[in-house]
């Protein structure tokens, strides 16, 4: 099995798709906009994966935050609230604002099981900072370290009622960054006192079982890499000072943030040590290098996938979604 997520082209796999995915045998599958129209179509494509695979487990994911970033979209599907709609509610009242993410959440995953995706991208647990970009602005959970904890932490738990598993995001924090990672390359220097801040909501869902990393540099740490591409953040901060063991995925390597081919930022955050490579577009010219050039997933990342999957095996998917959006919306109505 390579290390490796790939996306998909269209509404249904070509050909060309099912010949290299068979042969390439990759970890598992992401879903975006151009790969969804109804539900119908959706769970047919969700079930072509899994049986050319062979594997009921076959991770499918997704991005379904609510707000900007939500894949399955209207008219099919309701439109979701984002993380500041929580926020807003949390400070006047924070318990009801943690039980409406968590709801939320249950609601997702269940439109998301409905379909077949097993993953959701989510939750971010980016502190937001007084000049963060807008691109993580418009979803964040908050400024706070505690608050984004606990939302993020009733967002995983609402997300596994429904049978779906949750992605903490983006390690070690994309807090601080004042540039978009889809465009630029963003640098921080704040201090390793400072980036307490930013740690603390990771550390506090630390067992989560999937995890992502963001494409930035943090001088203090590594003045010459992104975490994605640096050993020393993947090592010495994610896995030391984070304590996190789960699977880490990185964030797409297609974004502009990442200097080189497809293949050598497959195989250069491979190096760096995290277990899985997102490669989100579905480019066969990219998706064939990126499998020329990884290795088979070693026993320890296998070993992760595993642990993370188990966390939803046997889950039957839990909760009414009308009556969830109805609980959702009378609280965050609270604001």
């Amino acid at each position: 099995m390579k290390p490796v997520i790939f996306g998909l082209s269209g509404l249904t796999l070509t050909d060309d798709e099912r010949a290299f995915y068979k042969d390439a045998d990759a970890a598992g599958y992401i879903l975006f906009k151009r790969n969804i129209e109804n539900r119908e179509q959706v769970r047919a494509l969700t079930d072509s994966l899994r049986e050319l695979t062979g594997r009921d487990e076959l991770p499918i994911l997704i991005d379904q935050e609510g707000g900007r970033v939500q894949r399955m979209q209207p008219p099919e599907w309701p439109q979701f609230p984002a993380g500041p709609d929580f926020d807003r509610l949390y400070d006047i009242a924070p318990m009801s604002a943690i039980e409406a993410a968590r709801v939320n959440a249950q609601a997702t995953a269940l439109m998301l099981a409905e379909v077949g995706v097993n993953v959701d991208c989510w939750p971010l647990l980016d502190v937001s900072q007084r000049d963060t970009t807008e691109a993580i602005t418009i979803r964040a959970l908050g400024h706070e370290p505690m608050r984004v904890a606990a939302m993020g932490k009733a967002i995983m738990e609402g997300l596994r009622a429904g049978g779906v598993i949750g992605v903490v995001k983006h390690m070690p924090g994309h807090g601080r960054a004042v540039v978009d990672t889809h465009f630029h390359l963003p640098t921080v220097t704040a201090s390793e006192e400072e980036l307490e801040i930013d740690l603390e909501p990771f550390r506090r869902l630390a067992d989560a079982p999937m995890g992502m990393t963001s494409h930035i540099v943090f001088q203090t740490w590594d003045p010459e890499r992104p975490a994605t591409m640096s050993p020393v953040i993947v090592e010495q901060v994610i896995r030391g000072k984070i304590g996190f063991d789960g699977l880490l995925m990185t964030d797409d390597i297609d974004m502009k943030a990442l200097s080189g081919t497809a293949g050598e930022k497959a195989a250069g955050a491979i190096a760096a040590g995290c277990d899985i490579v997102l490669d989100c577009w579905g480019r066969m010219d990219e998706m064939q290098e990126i499998a020329t050039l990884l290795n088979d997933m070693p026993a320890k990342s296998l070993e992760r996938l595993d642990r993370a999957m188990a966390t939803v095996r046997g889950v039957a998917p839990q909760g009414d979604f009308a009556e969830l959006l109805a609980k959702r919306d009378e609280l965050l109505a609270l604001a």
